[in-house]
């Protein structure tokens, strides 16, 4: 039984990863891709958590696992306490009532053949919500809900801009009452201007509904404006989680203190006079195994330790997996 205290949802020691072949297709040796290696978190209640990073370090891959599209390695996903990592797909309809995905690309994720109309109402059917007049009265309703209009359920999703089309995923991500919505990089492939648009409606539907959200982004800004709080992933690994205001004021990891650096300001006095940190080398390969802290290789302050010790991440308000900034606070 979940009490008041329960987070929405619970991360342990989540992995995925990946076998595949070294060399030819028919060979016997493999490796192992670690696109998520062991991360945990929790989302409250009519919270945001952003999930920030660089690309290909594992943020999809969690939302995915999280919602069973990518089934865990290892580790435990918990709805309101309960287990629902590794569910068939049998098991997990009931859940996916509860837990809705936004994707990346408002074109790749709507079926071009199928009306609005049809895409919206198409959870209705799945999950025998509605049918018949009361599905349509439904869809309108949640069309106008996320600020389309309902006279266009009948035309098909190429007839929409891309601001239109992420709301029409949106819709049908609302269409079965979420409490959580895991929105994978919802503005990235928006214009400035429509990614505001978009993302104060994540807002208002936040305050209206009560949502919680998992916010993935590589834009720092845009995770700031909606951010509750925010972890930051690096190859696989969670290394830094604190609010936002917190994280942004006092950064403690050293890969979140160069994400910041780099974020760009729109007054160039300012910008010509902070401490741009530029890391040295490449993102070491997720195939490899690294005893120690994964960003060792690149970091600025590292110690031996580093390399041959993996720092966890501690259980505080603001915790940083870094051996020299937690030792010295």
């Amino acid at each position: 039984m979940s009490s008041e205290n329960t987070p929405l949802l619970s991360v342990r020691d989540l992995k995925v990863h990946f076998p595949f072949h070294r060399g030819s297709l028919f060979s016997s040796q493999k490796g192992v891709i670690r696109a998520v290696d062991g991360i945990s978190f929790d989302i409250a209640k009519g919270e945001t958590l952003g999930l920030v990073g660089e690309s290909g370090c594992g943020k999809s891959t969690t939302a995915r696992s999280i919602i069973n599209l990518v089934h865990p390695t290892s580790g435990d996903v918990l709805l309101d306490g309960e287990s629902i990592a590794g569910l068939s797909d049998r098991d997990m309809l009931a859940h996916r009532r509860r837990i809705q995905m936004v994707f990346q690309d408002p074109f790749a994720s709507l079926n071009p053949r199928i009306t609005v109309g049809g895409i919206i109402g198409e959870p209705l059917i799945v999950h025998s919500l509605a049918k018949g007049r009361d599905r349509k009265l439904e869809v309108m309703r949640l069309m106008e809900l996320v600020g389309l209009n309902p006279r266009f359920l009948n035309r098909y999703p190429h007839e929409f801009s891309g601001g239109q089309r992420q709301r029409i995923g949106i819709a049908r991500a609302l269409a079965v009452q979420p409490d959580l919505i895991l929105c994978d990089e919802p503005v990235s492939a928006l214009d400035v201007s429509i990614q505001a648009q978009i993302i104060n409606l994540l807002m208002d539907l936040q305050q209206k509904l009560g949502l919680a959200y998992l916010f993935i982004a590589h834009d720092l800004a845009v995770v700031r404006h909606i951010a509750t709080r925010v972890g930051v992933m690096y190859l696989g690994r969670l290394v830094e989680l604190a609010k936002g205001e917190d994280l942004y004021a006092n950064p403690k990891h050293p890969y979140t203190e160069a994400l910041l650096s780099a974020v760009p300001v729109p007054d160039p006095d300012i910008a010509a006079a902070r401490n741009r940190i530029v890391l040295q080398g490449e993102v070491p390969s997720p195939d490899q195994f690294y005893p120690g802290c994964a960003f060792a290789e690149r970091c600025p302050v590292r110690i031996d330790k580093c390399d041959t010790e993996r720092p966890a991440l501690p259980a505080k308000s603001h915790a940083a997996a870094c051996w020299v900034r937690e030792e010295s606070i």
